[in-house]
């Protein structure tokens, strides 16, 4: 097969459009470099080759007959924790896990913009860690340098992306599980205002702190795949109005009022955010400054929102563990967090929800000052694969933390935010680091813009990771 890196989401749709490349040969060079990766990144859980290529058939026979959709032709990747009909959800679980009957409705919205899945991608057990390994499916490894993790929990997803192995993927973020291996794997990684994206058959996910986002290498694709998926369904919790993110791409975004951010929400663990990644963020800083807009130090006044996500992250984990076949097969540590949420699951999760509210005006009292927060994604670069693989459920806890405190505040509010690439942590440029912007209540069309901008300016998309094969056997 060709070695060339597969074009971008964008560049894809306008060469089937154009006629210069068929969906079959975009899915089968796919499902041929997943194949020859998965050995060494891992990226994928399940891959439907055989359905796959009958499904970029019927696309091509559509765009033959002049048809168009948003997607049409395409191949792109879910993370495992999303219904595909024909296949199992494991979540990164353990067991055999029945074939879903049904797509899930974002799925659902994939297909109806044309696009071919091409498999789903591996996550953690229940999304928990910002790491993409476990047992049911081994190590997924960074594309930029495979001793170390891509992130997780969208670990899989961002691996996929980042090697070129498909345009595009759909993450989920409940921490920052989309923004986290964005940021490790140099990539556009969006969470989108809560119910922008439907979570269906789940009316939310883990009491709507979880939500779905796309995962691309510029902002453009980014976009299109988020314009594409979102929408709501009948019996989804939360329908926002919709926004428009498409047309933000090119429109300039005039001259915003910048917050640089630097704290991080209480937690009562020790937390400290790595030099180089304060500087890459402070470089950001200084192009936006450079670009026109006024950013100015200040800091989110978080208050205790760490007791609003706890409840409702636990309680989701102990849900969900009630879906797999065998809970003995869990990680102790899983199954101690699901026995904590089975306790918070009632008095605690109720005064989390009811809390949202107060805490979405104090946090956001940031914005009646500044338009954005610029952020680190990150406290630190990314991680060696098996820094957490021996540590007890409260040692890792307290080291993801440490590794990622910034992105979860965003999760309980609910608001919209973005990862961008900032540099790298290493000369070699083989460990990416990510700043986030975030926003208030549907803010993507600000955020979109802002980044498109800072991309026009860094070309961030222009680095991309040597990914080895396996030689001979």
């Amino acid at each position: 097969m060709t070695s060339v890196i597969p074009k971008g989401l964008g560049e894809q749709l306008r060469a089937l459009a154009g006629g210069e490349v068929t969906s079959h040969a975009l899915v089968e060079q796919a499902l041929e470099r997943i194949a020859e990766t998965q050995p060494t990144l891992n990226a994928f859980r399940r891959i439907r080759a055989e359905a796959a290529l009958r499904e970029a058939a019927e696309a091509d026979r559509r765009l033959a007959a002049g048809e168009r959709l948003p997607l049409l032709g395409v191949p792109l990747a879910v993370k495992d924790d999303t219904d595909v009909a024909g296949e199992p959800t494991a979540f990164g679980c353990c067991g055999d896990f029945p074939a879903k009957v049904e797509d899930g409705e974002a799925v659902r919205r994939l297909r109806a913009a044309g696009a071919v899945i091409v498999g789903k991608t591996n996550t953690p057990e229940l999304g928990q860690w910002p790491f993409t390994e476990g047992p049911a499916f081994g190590d997924t490894r960074n594309p930029w340098n495979p001793e170390y993790t891509p992130g997780g929990s969208s670990g899989g997803a961002a691996a996929a992306v980042a090697a070129g192995l498909v345009p595009a993927a759909l993450g989920s973020d409940g921490a920052g599980s989309v923004r986290i291996p964005a940021a490790w794997t140099h990539l556009i990684g969006i969470k989108p205002q809560r119910g922008r994206i439907s979570t269906w058959p789940d009316a939310e996910s883990f009491n709507g702190i979880t939500c779905h986002g796309p995962l691309a290498r510029t902002v453009a694709d980014a976009a299109l795949l988020l314009d594409a998926v979102s929408g709501n369904c009948e019996g989804d919790l939360h329908c926002p109005e919709p926004v428009d993110v498409l047309s933000a791409v090119g429109r300039d975004p005039g001259r915003l009022r910048i917050a640089l951010s630097f704290k991080t929400a209480f937690t009562g663990t020790p937390k400290r955010l790595d030099p180089l990644v304060r500087a890459s963020v402070v470089r950001l800083a200084e192009r936006l400054a450079a670009l026109g807009h006024e950013v100015v130090e200040a800091e989110p006044r978080y208050g205790l929102v760490g007791f609003s996500f706890l409840p409702r992250a636990t309680a989701g984990l102990f849900e969900w563990s009630g879906r797999v076949p065998d809970p003995l097969q869990l990680d102790i540590r899983t199954r101690h967090a699901a026995r904590n949420g089975r306790l918070l699951g009632g008095a605690a999760l109720r005064w989390a929800r009811s809390y949202e509210e107060p805490l979405r005006r104090q946090v956001g009292a940031i914005f009646q000052r500044f338009d954005v927060v610029l952020s680190p994604t990150t406290a630190t670069p990314p991680l060696r694969i098996g820094a957490m693989a021996a540590l007890s459920g409260w040692q890792t806890d307290r080291a993801m933390i440490a590794a990622c405190p910034y992105a979860w505040p965003w999760n309980v509010l609910g608001w919209p935010a973005m990862n961008v690439p900032a540099g790298f942590a290493d000369p070699e440029r083989t460990l990416p680091l990510g700043a986030q912007l975030l926003g208030p209540a549907n803010s993507e069309p600000v955020l979109i813009s802002l980044a498109a901008q800072m991309e026009a300016d860094q070309r961030w998309y222009e680095h991309r990771p040597q990914v080895s094969r396996p030689g001979p056997q």
